[in-house]
């Protein structure tokens, strides 16, 4: 009888988690996955980026299954090309969230991803895309921002740290959305209530699968409550001293293939030349 799995869910964040800087899945650790998978392991992407932008790195994984996206607000189906689960951030209550932030820090600049498999991610003038290689569109004033549903704003200040502005925001809207920051550069507003581990505990039980059977990779203070729920949190050798201050494990960074390493521990067989 083959011995247990150590972990039946593998759910990775992509930013500065499984992706190197330049966008890219290094050899290693896509070969690590791809062992872990045939061992019998699933591996769940969860990631801020809205399902739009993850169907490409999906493509190159070569995962027809499930991907938690938009921090937890859509649940992807990547075979079906289709959400499992979507939940949008009411666009009245955004604006006036986004008009609380800027009373309280001064002038912010502005972008939203469109709800959807096909939502495009929209910016304002001034704002600046964190992830040059990821597709935007730009309009020519804040109020085009609200033409369709969206998922979730993403905010930046001219001066203040992601920290700082973070913290700002929690201040000023309370509990008209979730603020969560996600990356340099990326600070956001979700659905209240909204978080990677609501999505993540979703798409598990649609797996069949439980809490006591994941582990989860992340390096952002978004991640955070992902390793609330799971079994196991490794954090990123270049991950935020938050969330490396609630990790069970830290790991290499992204750069160094952080993930494969633990993978390869777990699942007996290295993979590097």
């Amino acid at each position: 009888m083959a011995a247990p799995l150590a972990y039946a869910l593998i759910a990775t964040d992509l930013d500065g988690t499984l992706l190197r800087g330049d966008d890219t899945l290094s050899d290693r650790s896509k070969a690590a996955l791809a062992r872990a998978v045939a061992a019998g392991a699933q591996h769940l992407v969860v990631t801020g980026r809205p399902a739009p932008r993850v169907r490409p790195l999906l493509d190159d994984l070569g995962s027809r299954g499930l991907a938690v996206c938009g921090q937890g607000a859509q649940v992807y189906d990547a075979g079906a090309d289709r959400l499992l689960f979507s939940v949008t951030l009411d666009r009245e209550l955004a604006e006036t969230a986004l008009g609380k932030v800027e009373a309280e820090v001064g002038q912010v600049y502005a972008a939203v991803d469109q709800d959807g498999v096909h939502g495009l991610t929209l910016v304002e003038p001034g704002y600046r895309m964190p992830h040059p290689t990821l597709p935007a569109v730009r309009v020519e004033r804040r109020d085009d921002l609200w033409c369709e549903p969206i998922s979730k704003v993403l905010l930046r200040h001219p001066t203040l740290s992601d920290d700082e502005l973070a913290m700002a925001a929690r201040g000023a809207i309370g509990s008209l959305a979730t603020v969560t920051m996600s990356g340099p550069g990326t600070v956001e507003l979700q659905p209240c209530g909204i978080t990677k581990a609501t999505g993540l505990a979703l798409a598990a039980e649609h797996l069949g699968l439980s809490p006591s059977r994941t582990i989860a990779f992340g390096d952002m203070p978004n991640d955070i409550p992902m390793f609330d729920w799971a079994a196991h949190g490794v954090a990123m050798a270049n991950a935020h001293p938050e969330l490396k201050a609630v990790a069970d494990e830290i790991t290499l960074s992204n750069e160094d293939d952080g993930i494969a390493v633990v993978l390869e521990r777990l699942f007996g067989v290295s993979t590097r030349c």
